[in-house]
């Protein structure tokens, strides 16, 4: 028995978690999640998605998620109750990609009680849903790809004077024997250190890319940009300086320490979404010593908290500077069209780019990475 079963492809249950795939959410085998009460979600070949919930005393259940954008932003759609009790939505279909959904169940919003894929920052949790293609896509798991390193460093801030952490990805091809560039890339509002690595994929996406040879081979750190309580009263105030001594005095030269990198601006980039696109900004571009790459996904402060893209010398002092934004980013959301806009009217070179089709979530964020900004990075010689 144990000889015939090593010659066969055994099936992956929907939510087993027993190997790393791109579609684990496809119901081969219908077994019920472990300690969960039904399936949910369920994602057919067809990219449509059942939902279903346990909630036989329940009046109303919703569901609300990053699958609507544009018109349909915010948009909350209705589950039927059965017999048993069961609340049953069927969905799509959607395009392939991986959202983020809540479920409300008499007013009051939470995590699919039976999606055994969690999202988590610093604010409450969401569930995961991942809609699979044909094959694994550039932002999957693939097993036959090379695979880099990820590893967690924890060092005593002297900025905080508290103990904090950073990622750090190597490629899968790294070696103590040669030099690499360094990109320094952030999260958002409320995101914790591995909100880029467990929510963007960008470890899948970075091996993919320098497998195809898409992009430079580099080393990737993921720093901890929370300086203060995103809901303090003064948090820009207060966190903008703090995250720029941060980086310069600790981050910096922790990664240059303990790696073998290239310690130069020009092999050095900084970038991030949303909250941590305007740190980038603002850090980076006060800083052209040291970063001489900056990258801003969906974000943007004024010019005036920049003054050097004022400086008519400004095009010869960056090699790489990228702002980019989702399809359906609008409105307050959509300051990096603004920025793009005074930029060109100013003649300062940079690198803008709209799509992906998402709005101000990861699903454009992923895009922006592959589409563009890793592409560029490290080309100028």
């Amino acid at each position: 028995m144990a000889l015939a079963l090593m010659g066969t492809t055994l099936a992956q249950a929907q939510q087993s978690h027993v190997n790393i795939v791109y579609d684990p959410q496809r119901n081969t085998e219908n077994i019920t999640p472990f300690s969960t009460q039904v399936i949910s979600p369920e994602v057919h070949d067809d990219h449509t998605v059942t939902f279903r919930v346990k909630a036989p005393d329940a009046h109303e259940v919703k569901l609300h998620g990053s699958m609507f954008v544009g018109d349909e932003a915010r948009k909350q759609v209705n589950f039927t109750k059965g017999d048993d009790g069961i609340w049953t939505l069927k969905l799509g279909p959607l395009t392939p990609e991986i959202y983020f959904y809540y479920i409300t169940v008499d007013g009051v919003s939470n995590v699919d009680p039976n999606n055994t894929f969690t999202g988590h920052a610093a604010m409450p949790a969401f569930s995961m849903l991942f809609v699979h293609g044909d094959e694994p896509t550039w932002y999957d798991p693939k097993p036959n790809v090379p695979h880099g390193t990820i590893t967690t460093h924890y060092y005593k801030s002297s900025v905080t004077n508290q103990l904090r952490d950073m990622m750090v990805y190597l490629p899968a091809n790294y070696s103590p024997k040669k030099k690499y560039p360094v990109l320094y890339l952030m999260g958002g509002s409320g995101d914790l250190t591995e909100t880029w690595v467990m929510h963007g994929r960008a470890n899948w996406i970075l091996d993919n890319m320098m497998a195809e040879g898409l992009c430079e081979e580099m080393i990737v750190c993921f720093p901890n940009d929370q300086m203060v309580t995103r809901s303090h009263p003064q948090h820009t105030e207060l966190a903008f300086p703090l995250i720029e001594k941060e980086l310069i005095q600790c981050v910096v030269p922790y990664v240059e320490s303990h790696y073998n990198v290239k310690k130069d601006k020009h092999n050095r980039a900084l970038c991030g979404l949303s909250m941590g696109g305007r740190m980038s900004q603002y850090v980076g571009l006060r800083n052209l010593d040291v970063f001489g790459n900056v990258g801003l996904l969906s974000a943007a402060i004024d010019i005036d908290e920049t003054p050097v893209l004022r400086d008519k010398d400004f095009n010869n002092k960056i090699d790489y500077f990228f702002i980019g934004g989702g399809t359906y980013e609008t409105g307050f959301l959509g300051r990096h069209t603004r920025l793009h806009e005074e930029l060109e009217k100013m003649g300062v070179k940079h690198d803008f780019y709209v799509g992906g089709g998402g709005a101000h979530d990861l699903v454009t964020w992923r895009h922006l990475l592959y589409d563009r900004f890793l592409r560029e990075l490290f080309k100028k010689k």
